[in-house]
């Protein structure tokens, strides 16, 4: 009976982590990753400015065709 009981906890605390682990990645890391790939398939699609630095740009203003007053920064490819 104590080998089951000590198997039973052992259960337990494995399921406790795996919840935890869970709960870090959902409410933790899937946010950052949502967010960077809304970011970059937003930039993919958008209308940009040309960058006017003679020393290069790292980021220029963009908006969506059709929606010049929602304007956002996206990173400069050239």
């Amino acid at each position: 009976m104590k080998e089951a009981t000590g198997e039973l906890n052992a259960t337990v605390v494995v399921m406790l982590a795996i919840g935890v682990l869970m709960a870090f990645f959902y409410y933790t890391l899937w946010p950052l990753i949502k967010n960077n790939f809304d970011r970059n398939s937003q930039c993919s699609k958008a209308i940009c400015e040309k960058c006017e630095n003679k020393d290069g740009c790292d980021y220029v203003t963009c908006h969506v065709k059709g929606d010049e007053s929602n304007t956002f920064e996206c990173v400069y490819k050239g």
